[in-house]
Order: C-alpha cells, then structure tokens, then sequence
C-alpha cells in the first residue's frame, strides 16, 4: 500500500556474513531520511525481538557507525533461527507480532536473511495481509550459500568466495614447499548447494587452486575418492589439495558426514549441522595412502573475513537496503530484493523484485553442466559468473591497524 506512514522494523536472521550489516546500513540511512517513516527500529536477535518487545532505537545512532555497519561482519543486531509454525496449525507468534506491531505503529517490516528467513518474511506478510492490518513487507536477502531463487546471486557470497579462492591459493603454496608428500583436504559450507566450494576454481584460474572439487549437486563416493587421490598424487609427486562441501552425500542422499561419522545434531529449522567431513576423509586418504594429511574446515571464517571482503559485494548489498526501504515506501510489499545481471560484456548488477512466496524455501543449485571431470572439477563457465563480483577491496577503516567495526548505542525501545 502506497502513502502509509507508521515505524520501520528491521531483523535479521540466520548465518550472519561479512556483509549482512551493509543492507542494514542502507536499509537504516534510507529509512530515516524517508518523510512518511517515523521512526526506524532494529529487532533484537531477528523474529524473536519482535515476539519479546525487545528493538533498538536506530534514530538514536550516530550516522557515523551506521556507516560503519557497510564494513563490520556478523549480525549488529543478533540473529537468530526460529520457525514460525503456519498460522494455520498455530497462530499464536503471529498474532503476538501484530499486536507488537500496532502498539509501535510498525507500517513498514524488512526481514534480512536466506531461504528460510524468506519463508518467515511471507507468513507474516500474508497473516498481516488476512488481518487487514496496512504493512508493506519486503524480504531482503542474505546469504553466502548463494542459493535463494530468483537472483543472480545472493549478498554475502561474493566476499565469501574471494576468501576461499584467497585461502586456497595460500593453502596450495605453503603445502607444496617440502620434498615430501602433503594432501590437503579444505572443508567449504554448502549444504544442498556447492556455490562456495565451487568457489576453489577461481583460485584454480590463477593456477593455485584445487586438484579435486567436489559439489553436493552429485553423489559422492569414497571409493572413487581415494582413487582420485591416489591418480592425482601418483602424478603430482604425492601432492593434492582437496576442495569439499559438507553436504556431499552419497547415492542415498545420506550425508558423508553422517556415513563416516555418526548423526550429529539438528538445528531449530530440522537441518543436520554439518561439518567435521574433512577430518573424517583425511583419516581415509592417510590410512590409504600413508602420505600426510592436513584437514582444514573454513568454518566461520569464510562468513566473517570482511578484511578479505569484495568491495562489489559490500556495494551492492548496501544498495540492497536501500532498495527496499526505497520499494516499501513506494507502496511494494510481499517481496523481495534481487540482483539481476544485466546482458552485455561489461558486469552491471541492477534490481528486481521477487514474490516471497517463490523465494521462500527453494533453493538454487550450481548447474550440471558447471560441474566437470566426472564430478571433480568446474568448468570456466562458473569463473566467468563469479569473477566480476569479487572484485574490489573493502578498505575497511582501521584504529591502531586493526579494523575500526561499528559500535552501536543499541539503545532499547521503551515498552509501551
């Protein structure tokens, strides 16, 4: 609905990144200096803010370390993940948020997170739609797994890719310089989708990458991995690096994770958490091969490394924000931010507006024909979608050379 005017909200949820507070930052500075705002609020630790009354004041910010939030990693306003039941089974949350809602006059609602953070955004847009209470409601994404649908690629990836790719350039160097043998096995995030493992072939393009890559988007095989170890050793004078997703799974869709270790726990949305398939490969290729083996999970490091951040990402994320503060006032709502690629041989990153309810819940996978050499390694084509979008350093603001992050008041809204 256009011309409404009430409070902005703002939450963020799920894995943070190196540059999920730059939508906040553009969201945060649009949002105050838009006429029918009146007042611009963080949520505490995403939905769960809004369901205790607990969100900061953003008007009482200083302007510089809004700013700031474009260089500064993780969630400034804590994260969280929470599933909201259907409103159908239980509508209990949903009818606490409008009540939140009405008591602060919250016109305008922005949720920053990935596919099931998206899922959330267009429950609450639809129960605000069927209440009759006038909201806009626009979904803003994150996440460094890249595989929301609907946009070329997703905020956060980028400088989580360029720190891979950095990584594993290093990593091949330093394994490389004794006369005796080293296999390397680095463990990248990717549940369903292998974006970020995809990522070792822009290292591979330089000519310092990974000898295998292996993607969840086939099945993966531990036979056939040891022999692939082995025929890469034999002619690399026992030399191999190894670039893996935690999610690969076998012929069954059970996890490898899950078939050499044991089942680990899950998460509030029901997902397995991953981790720990590079140790337990390394135990494998060392009892196969006698040659030693380093395992090396990224782990947070590959969502948090804003030193390592691409300045395109750090851009068009904080561009993002803006967007969709800039959308909502103009009547948008029950959407959601996206990047589209515009033709041409120069990189021009543009934006788009996505149903929720298509992005909720459906993932974007790395395309088969991406994947090559029997499925361990990617084709050039994958390098020339990724390369334009790790370009640029951050230059983040440094204190005594160390970063200079933001330091926010987070001064809590008085309940009414």
């Amino acid at each position: 609905m256009k011309g409404l005017k009430g409070a902005l909200m703002f939450a963020q949820s799920g894995g943070p990144t190196s540059v999920i507070n730059a939508s906040a930052a553009g969201g945060f500075l649009e949002g105050i200096s838009q006429s029918n705002i009146t007042a611009v609020y963080g949520a505490a630790h995403g939905i769960k803010g809004i369901l205790n009354e607990e969100f900061y004041d953003i008007g009482k910010e200083d302007k510089k370390e809004l700013e700031l939030l474009k260089n500064t990693p993780s969630s400034a306003l804590g994260s969280v993940r929470y599933k909201l039941k259907d409103a159908s089974v239980d509508d209990t949350d949903y009818k606490r948020i409008l009540e939140v809602f009405k008591k602060y006059d919250v016109r305008y609602f922005f949720y920053n997170g990935g596919n099931d953070s998206m899922d959330t955004c267009n429950k609450i847009s639809k129960y605000m739609a069927k209440s009759g209470y006038d909201i806009n409601v626009i979904g803003v994404p994150k996440t460094i797994d890249n595989d929301l649908f609907g946009t070329d690629h997703c905020p956060g990836f980028a400088s989580a890719a360029k720190f891979i790719a950095t990584t594993i350039m290093e990593i091949n160097l330093d394994a490389k310089v004794y006369d005796t043998g080293m296999i390397c096995i680095i463990e990248a995030m990717g549940r369903n989708a292998g974006w970020l493992t995809a990522s070792a072939a822009l290292a591979n393009s330089k000519g310092y990458g990974a000898d295998l890559i292996y993607l969840p988007e086939t099945d993966f095989d531990v036979d056939k991995f040891v022999a692939d170890v082995k025929e890469v050793c034999a002619k690399n004078n026992n030399k191999c690096i190894v670039c893996v997703s935690e999610g690969i799974h076998d012929k069954n869709g059970t996890l490898i994770g899950e078939v050499l270790g044991k089942a680990g726990a899950r998460d509030s949305f029901g997902h397995a958490q991953l981790g720990g398939v590079a140790a337990n490969l390394a135990n494998i290729v060392k009892e196969k091969t006698g040659i030693k083996t380093r395992a090396i999970e990224l782990s947070l490091m590959q969502r948090c490394a804003a030193h390592c951040a691409s300045k395109t990402d750090i851009e068009e994320t904080f561009e993002a924000g803006k967007q969709a503060v800039k959308a909502a006032v103009n009547g948008e709502t029950d959407k959601m931010v996206c990047y589209k690629r515009k033709e041409g041989d120069k990189y021009v990153c543009e934006y788009e507006l996505l149903p929720l309810e298509l992005a909720a819940n459906t993932e974007k996978t790395v395309p088969q024909e991406w994947i090559t050499n029997n499925g361990t390694g990617i084709s050039e084509e994958f390098v020339k979608y990724a390369l334009p979008l790790i370009q640029g350093e951050a230059n983040a603001p440094k204190e005594d050379g160390l970063p200079r992050f933001a330091k926010l008041k987070k001064v809590l809204v008085e309940k009414r």
